[in-house]
């Protein structure tokens, strides 16, 4: 009986349900410009896969090798955004933004917005986290396969610093994800 109570938690284990995973950080660069401010408000948007090099093309080959198959779901484990040292009169973020910063993901095609995360006065040249709020379930099934593709931008946007708009800057934002692919 001893030696069968033993063997009930390996076999428990063996049977557990956690999905098989993978994860890696994906970086993306963005720029805002002090010309790019409309009334307080500044966006900016760049298409996932179109960073140098595709980093999230390759995490999703990199998940597929790991998984034996294409994700059947991506979600966000983290995401932080980090002020480019090649910013050009700025210095801090909290030159570039005040208030509430949002993270979202606007699939291509669509247009359909999907908020990621926020981050309140970010300040410094970061990392800043983002207080996540990326659910990738809500994400509407016609636009599932495009987002789990890539077929879509990421998108920074808040109220800018009161000298911002006037002071011909650029700001150079990296925003690191920490992806995690499910089978």
């Amino acid at each position: 009986m001893t030696r069968l109570l033993s063997i009930v938690p390996l076999v428990l284990v063996a049977c557990s349900s956690d999905p098989v995973s993978y994860s890696a950080p994906v970086g993306i660069n963005l720029k805002a410009k002090s010309g790019d401010v409309n009334g307080t408000a500044i966006s900016t948007s760049k298409g996932i896969t179109t960073e140098v090099a595709n980093p999230y093309g390759m995490f999703v080959a990199d998940a597929t090798a790991k998984l034996g198959r294409a994700p059947g779901s991506v979600d966000v484990d983290s995401a932080t955004l980090v002020l480019g040292g090649d910013s050009k009169n700025v210095a801090m973020l909290e030159a570039v933004f005040t208030g509430v910063v949002d993270l979202a993901f606007v699939i291509d095609d669509s247009n359909n917005t999907y908020d990621v995360g926020k981050i309140t006065n970010p300040s410094g040249v970061g990392p800043g986290d983002f207080g996540l709020t990326f659910d990738p379930s809500a994400i509407a099934p016609q636009d599932n396969a495009k987002y789990l593709a890539g077929g879509f931008k990421v998108v920074v946007r808040g109220d800018a610093a009161p000298g911002f708009p006037g002071g011909n800057a650029e700001a150079s934002l990296q925003v690191t994800f920490k992806f995690a692919a499910f089978e």
